[in-house]
């Protein structure tokens, strides 16, 4: 669980790269709080391969990343 709440872009896309590369999971969840990081993490995880779901939760964002 990669949680982001709080940052803006692009630390949220730096810490999940971070995760990827150092663990290279098959599933990761990422939480954050705003729709461009939603965006910008969901561009990253795409071209690493990754389908992603995203649930929304009183404006926070959880998503989940899979390959």
């Amino acid at each position: 669980m990669v949680d982001a709440r709080g940052l803006s872009c692009p630390l949220p896309v730096v810490m999940v790269k971070k995760e990827v590369d150092k663990h290279q999971p098959a599933e990761l969840d990422v939480q954050v709080d705003a729709m461009v990081c939603v965006e910008n993490v969901t561009r990253f995880a795409h071209s690493q391969g990754y389908e992603v779901t995203v649930d929304e939760v009183d404006g926070e964002y959880t998503l989940h990343l899979k390959k």
